[in-house]
């Protein structure tokens, strides 16, 4: 999986005590993986990746099979432009059009998609000090202060969650480590419990996540 999305990005794979990341910078978001039950419930996010033109796209494409994707059938209309593929354990990913006005600047890995209520994408606007870039009709998309990736949640229906979240937020602070637990619980956040070097929490959707120490 991190080769996969190494190469589709053109990044490096690195490996560290807990897994193998594909690191991000200061306007893209970084990847990590670690070794998972092959069934595992639970919510699910996934990436779109912009294109700058359709020769673009379609290497993108191109690309993503070349590498173990697949093509994927959610039901999308003809007449869309954007393409649904799955990585290679079957995550959705799309790669948008390249005219989409939405996802403009906003780099390769241009979106986290996520289920989530308002509620929900109003915590992370908080947690993380970004700008809400989109609030409306229960849609949000958060974005940091120097851009890149946003971060967006679709609003109602929110599929109940009945298991763990495969995929998470993994959050590293330089600060007080019991502070910010302090600080995101007060923001609506539930401890959950230790781990390893942090804490494990849930947002005010239910969906897991971690904090650690840097």
């Amino acid at each position: 999986m991190a080769q996969f999305w190494a190469g589709l990005l053109g990044r490096e794979v690195v490996e560290d005590t807990a897994g193998v990341a594909v690191p991000g910078d200061d306007t893209q978001v970084g990847l990590h993986f670690v070794a998972a039950p092959a069934v595992w419930g639970g919510r699910e996010l996934h990436l779109h990746l912009t294109s700058t033109g359709l020769e673009d796209q379609q290497r993108t494409v191109g690309r993503a099979l070349e590498l173990g994707g697949s093509h994927v059938d959610v039901g999308q209309l003809p007449e869309e432009e954007h393409v649904v593929l799955g990585d290679p354990e079957g995550n959705l990913m799309c790669v948008i059009e390249p005219d989409n006005g939405f996802l403009a600047g906003c780099g390769r890995l241009a979106e986290v998609a996520c289920d989530g209520t308002r509620d929900v994408g109003l915590f992370w606007a908080e947690a993380l000090g970004w700008s809400l870039a989109w609030d409306q009709d229960e849609e949000t998309s958060i974005q940091s202060p120097s851009g890149g990736t946003r971060v967006s949640w679709g609003g109602p229906p929110v599929p109940s969650k009945t298991e763990r979240n495969r995929q998470r937020f993994d959050l590293v602070t330089d600060g007080d480590l019991a502070a910010e637990v302090e600080r995101l619980v007060g923001l609506g956040a539930n401890r959950l419990g230790d781990i390893d070097g942090g804490a494990e929490l849930a947002d005010p959707d239910g969906n897991e996540f971690t904090l650690r120490s840097a």
